[in-house]
């Protein structure tokens, strides 16, 4: 699992474009994070989307952050991530246990059934952070109102430009593929693999083959 981290962690760095606005930057971030995330709700591997999703989510705060000059701490990060999932946790451990237990049973299916709903969390988790440093950048409150006001938006926003089932499946071969290659160098011997980050600007605005209905 650990070649799978930081593959993973490796196709999510992102430097600011200068000849975009910070609303700009920050869609692009949100977008990428969350269709890596529904990539690993993919792997037939039970919870592993638990285990993986969260280290790729501190990550997309740390972008965020440094979008609106914050640069913070992994640790304040964290912290971020647990003030503002709170805002949209109520029911997802719960589905996401019930997903772990599918893939028990069905794993490609249950991977395909897990990754809209965990590209919607992670889309929404990331507006939250947006909102969240643009106001403190401001000096101004973000309450539990507006909090949930922006999940209503996010949700409203990623039922137009969720992934299809296919953009999820290919992204998670893909890592996977590089994954192995990289599980498969031995210490100290050099090995030529893939470090060409996979392409995640690719148009994801169809919605072939997702459900929306498990975004709520």
């Amino acid at each position: 699992m650990l070649p799978l981290l930081k593959q993973i962690l490796d196709n999510f760095n992102f430097d600011i474009d200068a000849d975009k606005t910070r609303e700009e930057n920050g869609e692009e971030v949100i977008r990428s994070a969350a269709l890596l995330a529904g990539a690993v709700a993919v792997e037939p591997l039970p919870f592993a989307d638990l285990l993986l999703i969260t280290p790729l989510q501190l990550k997309m705060v740390l972008h965020i952050g440094k979008i609106h000059g914050f640069d913070i701490s992994v640790e304040r990060a964290r912290e971020i991530v647990q003030e503002l999932g709170a805002t949209i946790a109520y029911g997802m451990l719960a589905r996401q246990v019930m997903r772990g237990l599918a893939k028990l049973a069905l794993p490609v299916v249950g991977g395909l059934i897990t990754a809209p709903a965990v590209y919607g969390w992670t889309y929404a988790l990331g507006r939250l952070a947006e909102r969240y440093f643009e106001q403190k950048r401001l000096g101004l409150p973000f309450d539990q109102r507006q909090q949930a006001q922006v999940v209503q938006e996010a949700k409203q926003k990623t039922k137009n430009i969720l992934p299809s089932a296919s953009d999820f499946s290919d992204l998670a071969a893909e890592l996977r593929r590089r994954a192995e290659e990289r599980g498969k160098s031995k210490p100290g011997e050099t090995k030529t693999v893939d470090a060409a980050p996979v392409d995640l600007s690719k148009d994801t605005a169809k919605t072939e083959t997702a459900d929306p209905s498990k975004l709520n």
